[in-house]
């Protein structure tokens, strides 16, 4: 839930509300922008991975190949991915408030353009693909909006609300299909442009951006940590974990659908589940992790997610395969908590700075699960030796881990178990 805590720099470096920080939690803060940001948070996710569970119809009417599938659906996470940066950028000039209405207008003008016009080519639905990315970059700006009004005693309860919100990828896994079934793919591009204006008309109205907002950073502030090398070790963990869950997210309907010939409808409840399972347990991870320690939590989570994609590539059923896809979608949840309960122990105060590096790096991670699967399936005729590659990497990231432990635990001083 924390990926996109404060990219701006607030947070718990600030407290914007001294004379409430002893308050309970709905007393503390401003629990309006917390809805609106939620809210937003919700649809954003919803419309990010739009493009997976629409890419069986979209892939037949245009006639496209498997990379270009793969490809299609991995766009928007990578824009996502770049966008965090200019949307960090936004919230620490212009406030949170103003930067997420501008990302907001463009995400709905973009689909209803789109709609309009009609989506007709492969080039197409690469753009649509960045037009998304603004959608998949909210959470640099939902985030921040909702956690700079509360004291650091109740950030974790503020974010955890508010990054609730990646449940909207549930949403669209469950019901475009349906939708493109009864109106047509195109006509889910334009549907999709009427619970986003209702949510902006009430985020326009409730959110409010906190007073007190910390001083805009310079440009050269944001990649400092990039400099040490466990600012490196950290994005590259993130890479397997967030990439691993975005990335099947946004390819699972294709699989299902090309695998074992499944309706679209049929592959989105399965898609729907296995997205369920991820989104669940990262709270929970997180929690683990602040029992067990990060690397302890980490090790295993490498080690399932392993056997787990290695176990998909050879899956001979539907039932088998969900099964395997849910196991891996729960270690992998659970590690895009654990990452972030060792993020904080080494970067406390850049935390802002380097939650939006390492969010960056999963997204990045999931562009690249999402095109190899689309590339594996049209070079070999078979999604496995992507899945088999993605199990590697998963095992040389149990390799890093295995080799920068030891070090970690002995020079990092915050308390806490890593």
């Amino acid at each position: 839930m924390r990926e996109g805590f404060d990219y701006a720099g607030g947070g718990a470096d600030v407290d914007p509300v001294p004379a409430r920080a002893k308050s309970s939690f709905w007393q503390s803060g401003h629990t309006p922008t917390l809805i609106a940001a939620f809210l937003y948070f919700d649809l954003a996710f919803m419309v990010w991975v739009l493009l997976g569970p629409l890419a069986p119809d979209i892939a037949k009417a245009l006639q496209l190949t498997a990379a270009q599938k793969g490809l299609m659906v991995a766009t928007p996470t990578l824009a996502g991915a770049l966008l965090r940066v200019v949307n960090g950028l936004l919230v620490d000039r212009i406030g949170p408030k103003r930067a997420g209405a501008i990302s907001q207008v463009i995400v709905i003008v973009g689909l209803f353009i789109a709609w309009v016009m009609g989506v007709n080519s492969f080039a197409g639905t690469l753009a649509l693909g960045v037009i998304l990315g603004f959608a998949g970059a909210s959470f640099a700006i939902a985030l921040p909006l909702a956690s700079r009004w509360y004291p650091p005693e109740h950030q974790g309860k503020a974010m955890g609300l508010a990054g609730m919100g990646n449940s909207g990828t549930v949403l669209a896994a469950l019901f475009a299909p349906t939708l493109a079934k009864l109106f047509g793919w195109n006509s889910v591009l334009g549907l999709a442009c009427i619970p986003l204006t209702l949510v902006f008309v009430a985020y326009m109205l409730m959110a409010k951006d906190a007073p007190n907002a910390p001083a805009p950073k310079k440009l050269t502030a944001y990649f400092q940590p990039l400099k040490l090398p466990d600012a490196w070790w950290l994005m590259a963990f993130y890479a397997v974990t967030f990439g691993g869950f975005v990335g099947l997210a946004a390819s699972l309907p294709i699989y299902f659908t090309d695998r074992f010939g499944l309706s679209t409808i049929t592959a989105g409840y399965c898609t729907a589940a296995c997205v369920f399972a991820g989104s669940l347990i990262r709270p929970l991870g997180g929690a683990l992790a602040d029992r067990i320690g990060g690397v302890k939590a980490l090790s295993a989570v490498f080690v399932v997610a392993a056997l787990a994609l290695a176990g998909v590539s050879m899956a001979q059923s539907v039932a088998s395969a969900l099964a395997l896809f849910v196991l891996a979608m729960l270690a992998l949840g659970t590690g895009n908590g654990s990452v972030f309960q060792l993020v904080p122990q080494r970067f406390q105060a850049e935390i802002g700075v380097m939650t939006g590096l390492v969010g960056m790096a999963g997204g990045i991670g999931g562009f690249y699960l999402a095109s190899s699967l689309g590339f594996a399936k049209q070079l070999t005729g078979s999604f496995s030796a992507g899945f088999l590659i993605f199990a590697g990497l998963a095992l040389i990231a149990l390799a890093g881990l295995m080799l920068v432990k030891a070090r970690w635990r002995s020079t990092w001083t915050s308390g806490a178990r890593i």
